[in-house]
């Protein structure tokens, strides 16, 4: 994920064309996950824009809730995709849950504890409105 050019809060809703509390919204839902400077306050990167730029566009034009948008994410077989064994899998709340993506759930397992969600693999794919539904087929289909 490219942090080379970062935005504050401000100018990334003057960027996006929305409110700077949508913004926060997003954050507080679990959809976004900005950088944090030492002072607390908000970064965006480009990634983070065309994460927010796919969110926009289930709301408005797929008409998907911010509660859906969630449940989906939560559905991305993270376990899988981070090679979790199945002793630490079946312990794990964001294998259990449906509610939240695993980058939002707490009590992660010691491996996910150690990691920046940021940079994890499952938040930065997952950043791409069309390749959700391949993850989810790729990880959970047996052909």
């Amino acid at each position: 994920m490219s942090n080379d050019v970062s935005y504050s809060i401000g100018e990334a809703a003057d960027i996006l064309g929305v409110s700077v509390p949508t913004l926060r919204l997003y954050e507080r839902e679990g959809l976004i996950l900005p950088i944090r400077k030492a002072s607390k306050h908000r970064l965006f990167s480009e990634s983070d824009l065309d994460r927010i730029r796919c969110l926009r566009q289930m709301i408005n034009h797929k008409k998907i809730s911010i509660a859906g948008i969630r449940s989906l994410l939560s559905m991305i077989p993270c376990w899988k995709m981070t090679n979790c064994p199945e002793e630490t899998r079946t312990q794990c709340p964001a294998f259990q849950s449906t509610d939240s993506p695993c980058w939002m759930v707490e009590n992660k397992p010691s491996k996910c504890s150690r990691t920046n969600c940021r940079s994890c693999s499952v938040y930065i794919q997952s950043a791409d409105c069309n390749a959700v539904k391949q993850i989810v087929a790729q990880h959970t289909l047996q052909v």
